[in-house]
């Protein structure tokens, strides 16, 4: 487990260098008092383990840019992949243009995981209108396009890139897809249309997608307060989808939650014995007088495995040995 005494972390994501693993985390002084203030003060921390519970902060990561750009306003989620001998980071970025309203993907790289560099050479990644809703189309609070998932192709052929999106079509508390973009070389990028239909989620947080004791999963975020009216009044959390291919398409009407609202932006991870086991954080906590606050602390591992009839993944939050 990992709590910051000065700040909140919430959406995260790892890197492997081989001898420690590295978390990259969304972060926020808890100087704010109200966490949802923290959206818009945010830096992208880090932290290492050997193990994946002790955690030993070191530099931060990322901050916003100094402007005008694509990240003068905030660094949100993303994702890190090694790109030859050199490491590139994918992150969302919001800017003070458009009031943090319309969010874009760009790239910074490293070669230690812990220095990282802009570079005016890397694209900006925005959302294609052919398949995606813009902003001011529709009365959503913003234009989704974020949480970028980056992964080479099983083939062979270039990377691809999930994405938290809306498409441009459907219910309007609906529209939540999985947005999909294309790279022969991880620089340049084109945007490509959706891998999945609207199914009853306003949007499709934190994406991830890997291979499970052999089968293709997809794992995502929702809270309750964004679920579509197909899914109204049901618990949100982190949600899984059983594919045939990492590459697609998922079948998100058959999505099925798998831990509650207490527990946010999972992520897969084989620990050093190989293991698959998610982390998330802690999203929020209830107090003695039934009251709910805002936790923003990172889970220990929790071991996941398929359910009996295929159609899950199992969560053991207790960090136990599944049946």
């Amino acid at each position: 487990m990992l709590r910051l005494p000065d700040a909140w972390l919430w959406d995260f994501w790892l890197a492997d260098d081989g001898e420690r693993h590295h978390l990259f985390m969304l972060k926020a002084s808890r100087a704010l008092h109200d966490p949802k203030r923290r959206h818009w003060h945010v830096t992208i921390g880090h932290a290492v383990s050997d193990d994946l519970c002790t955690w030993e902060e070191v530099t931060d990561a990322l901050v916003r840019s100094d402007g005008p750009a694509f990240d003068d306003l905030t660094t949100w989620t993303g994702s890190v992949v090694r790109d030859g001998q050199r490491w590139r980071m994918f992150y969302t970025g919001t800017s003070g243009a458009e009031s943090g309203r319309k969010q874009r993907i760009g790239s910074v790289t490293s070669d230690d995981l812990t220095f990282w560099t802009r570079s005016d050479d890397d694209s900006v990644i925005e959302c294609d209108s052919r398949w995606y809703e813009e902003l001011g189309t529709t009365t959503w609070h913003d234009e989704a396009w974020r949480d970028p998932w980056v992964f080479a192709d099983p083939d062979g052929a270039g990377w691809h890139m999930l994405v938290t999106a809306r498409s441009n079509e459907g219910a309007h508390d609906e529209r939540g897809v999985i947005g999909h973009v294309r790279s022969p070389d991880l620089v340049m990028w084109r945007a490509c249309p959706p891998l999945s239909r609207p199914a009853g989620f306003g949007h499709l947080e934190v994406p991830q997608v890997e291979v499970v004791d052999g089968r293709p999963v997809l794992v995502f975020s929702c809270l309750g307060e964004h679920l579509g009216n197909g899914r109204r009044g049901a618990i949100g959390g982190v949600w899984c989808v059983p594919a045939y291919d990492v590459r697609g398409p998922f079948d998100v009407e058959r999505a099925v939650r798998i831990t509650d609202e207490s527990l946010y932006s999972g992520r897969l991870v084989r620990d050093r014995a190989g293991r698959w086991v998610m982390l998330a954080f802690h999203n929020v906590r209830r107090l003695r007088d039934g009251s709910r606050v805002f936790a923003g602390e990172l889970s220990d591992p929790m071991p996941v495995a398929w359910s009996a009839d295929g159609a899950a993944l199992v969560v053991d939050p207790w960090g136990g040995t599944l049946a």
